[in-house]
């Protein structure tokens, strides 16, 4: 498994986004009625278009919209529905901000429809391996892609998880995906991988993951992690009902010292806030310092 140097930006559709300057917030705005976190906080279309634009405001280098929960143990969407339900959200974010859309989905109708109405990137939890046609939706649209690992389907992947490695095993998933989406013609510069905290992996799995995250910097690809509010934060603190985002804020602060380019959360302004704190007293300014 050859390491290549770390990638400088992530090619989108219509644009390109520099990784040299720190994390990228991903602002995460799920059109879901059953979202493990907010499920039916942004259900209404106008409402989801409202928080788009104030993830945006706080400092999102990228939106990520979804129509279909994939929290454990959820229902599967059909493609219609989650159409209805992402289709006019982005199109009217696409109208009041240039912040580049994500389309949460794995289903390759639904990505072709949303690359349609202005999204950039197709972040697909299944690796783009869920759906046959969704490889070529990517190729064809020049979008930029998200392969995230996943251990079985929504509906069956925290049925006891087991590794032999897994560190190890997801580092070798993502490496073999990767060069699987090199081969069908995608370009290395459109690809971000994903280990997939919480999907598959028990709260160990998860932690063990997170503290090997440098492993997974080799691969040549912009890293994206999407830890926020799940349930081993609930874990470590020892509370199922402790308010997650302060937990959250805490993860994200690490890894975006271990260099990680995406970092996928609800609570923009929250981290945007505490990353320029953490910057002006890890790197001050020459302006700040005293004479």
């Amino acid at each position: 498994m050859s390491q290549v140097p770390l990638p400088r930006q992530w090619r989108l559709s219509r644009s390109v986004l520099s990784l040299e300057q720190g994390p990228l917030w991903m602002g995460i705005v799920n059109v879901t009625p059953d979202s493990f976190s907010d499920g039916g906080q942004w259900f209404d279309p106008n409402r989801a278009v409202q928080q788009a634009l104030q993830l945006a405001e706080d400092g999102a280098a990228i939106l990520d919209i979804g129509g279909e929960s994939t929290r454990p143990y959820s229902d599967p969407v059909a493609a219609d529905e989650e159409l209805r339900r992402v289709i006019p959200v982005i199109e009217q974010v696409v109208r009041q901000t240039n912040v580049p859309i994500s389309i949460d989905t794995s289903k390759a109708a639904v990505a072709r429809a949303a690359l349609d109405a202005g999204a950039q990137i197709i972040n697909d939890v299944t690796g783009l391996e869920g759906d046959p046609q969704m490889i070529e939706v990517a190729r064809e649209t020049g979008a930029g892609v998200c392969a995230m690992h996943m251990r079985g389907t929504p509906q069956t992947m925290q049925d006891d998880p087991r590794y032999d490695d897994v560190v190890g095993d997801i580092r070798r998933y993502l490496w073999e995906r990767q060069q699987g989406l090199l081969q069908a013609g995608l370009d290395l510069e459109r690809i971000c991988l994903d280990p997939g905290i919480g999907f598959g992996k028990t709260h160990d799995h998860n932690l063990q993951l997170l503290q090997n995250i440098h492993q997974f910097q080799t691969l040549g690809s912009p890293l994206l992690v999407g830890h926020s509010r799940k349930g081993f934060i609930a874990s470590v603190l020892a509370d199922k009902e402790v308010e997650r985002d302060s937990g959250t804020l805490g993860v994200s602060l690490y890894l975006a010292q271990q260099g990680v380019q995406i970092i996928r959360v609800h609570n923009i302004g929250l981290h945007t806030r505490a990353w320029r704190l953490w910057q002006a007293v890890v790197r001050p300014s020459e302006e700040s310092v005293p004479t």
